[in-house]
């Protein structure tokens, strides 16, 4: 805390960096992987609620940081708690990026008649990376008590996952996907 007695920036600073140090890496491993997925005759679908996804993704960490710092919040009790289920979250964001391996991408692509994945965490669950967002999206805040951004971004995340979460589908659908 600071002798106003304001937020303390060191974690939010921390978590700010690590968040944008995360999408540029997943930003960066994802053309790769799009290049290659393109190449093997992959298709993309859902390019229109894309934009809306880096939008949310992009505001989510400004506006964190205007929460924390303009209302001066500060971790509360339960801050170790909300810690844990974002770093659950992260665990969760890797084994899905690991189970999918170079079809992981930001955007939708599939590879006609390549097979769904079902192996790793998709064993038991069908979307395990947007669990992890819309984990990370109320978990994130509250840890730095950010309750306002925590609300918001939740909120705004529930439509966009709709949408993505039935294109995937309907694209996996569309490409003859079958389980492995």
């Amino acid at each position: 805390m600071n002798a106003a007695g304001g937020p303390s920036i060191l974690p939010l600073a921390a978590f700010l960096v690590f968040y944008a140090g995360q999408r540029l890496a997943e930003l960066a491993l994802s053309a790769r992987h799009t290049r290659a997925l393109l190449a093997r005759g992959g298709r993309e679908t859902g390019r229109a609620h894309f934009p809306f996804l880096v939008a949310l993704h992009s505001v989510f960490p400004l506006a964190l940081a205007a929460e924390v710092v303009l209302a001066r919040t500060r971790p509360g009790a339960l801050a170790p708690l909300w810690f844990a289920a974002w770093l659950a979250a992260q665990l969760l964001r890797f084994a899905s990026m690991r189970a999918l391996g170079g079809r992981w991408t930001a955007r939708v692509i599939v590879v006609p008649g390549e097979p769904r994945v079902t192996g790793g965490v998709y064993r038991w669950l069908p979307h395990p990376n947007y669990l992890a967002v819309a984990v990370e999206f109320l978990a994130g805040p509250l840890m730095l008590g950010a309750w306002r951004t925590a609300i918001v971004f939740s909120l705004a995340d529930l439509p966009a996952l709709w949408v993505r979460i039935r294109c995937e589908e309907r694209a996996l659908a569309d490409s003859g996907a079958t389980a492995a």
